[in-house]
């Protein structure tokens, strides 16, 4: 059994857990809460960073430079329909975004969320670990020993990137509740 396929697996699904960690807002400034957000540019949804200079001055601000002026109001649009939960404020050169201190019930629930987003991952990292066993149970070839050697290590990588994703949770939960 090929046991980097399913770190490979695995590693995909913290990444994707901390990307969409990236995207939650906590009370500092962070360009990552754009990453998802399209532009209609002249009728093609493109990527907010395609059509715009992003920049964080400070730990409160984020500005948004287009490169073409005229792009602007679009811009302005997208973030607005996004529910990032941030007004844009444009003066006419660029978009400036404050990001306003979190309240705390805001901060419990945004810690909810969170624990949410661990819960799938750890689900999803479970999944692999099930069809993995699955996989060496149907195996024919394989002996009585190899296939419990097998599951003992199957879980041991389990564990790894189970504790990968606590970590990464703990460290967003920390970064939410002390802003």
């Amino acid at each position: 059994m090929d046991f980097n396929i399913i770190k490979e697996k695995m590693q995909k699904t913290v990444s994707s857990f901390t990307e969409e960690l990236g995207s939650i807002r906590t009370g500092r400034a962070n360009a990552t809460i754009l990453d998802k957000i399209k532009v209609d540019y002249f009728g093609y949804p493109t990527a907010l960073r395609d059509v715009a200079k992003v920049a964080v001055p400070d730990g409160r601000t984020i500005t948004i430079t287009p490169y073409e002026t005229n792009v602007l109001k679009d811009i302005e649009k997208a973030i607005n329909a996004s529910g990032i939960g941030l007004n844009p404020n444009n003066n006419g050169t660029m978009i400036i975004l404050s990001i306003p201190s979190l309240t705390e019930d805001r901060r419990k629930e945004l810690a909810k969320q969170v624990s949410k987003l661990n819960e799938g991952a750890k689900v999803a990292i479970r999944n692999i670990r099930r069809d993995y066993m699955e996989t060496s149970k149907k195996d024919k070839n394989t002996s009585e020993d190899q296939r419990k050697r097998d599951e003992k290590e199957i879980q041991k990588i389990t564990d790894e990137y189970s504790k990968k994703i606590d970590d990464t949770s703990a460290v967003k939960e920390k970064e939410i509740m002390t802003v």
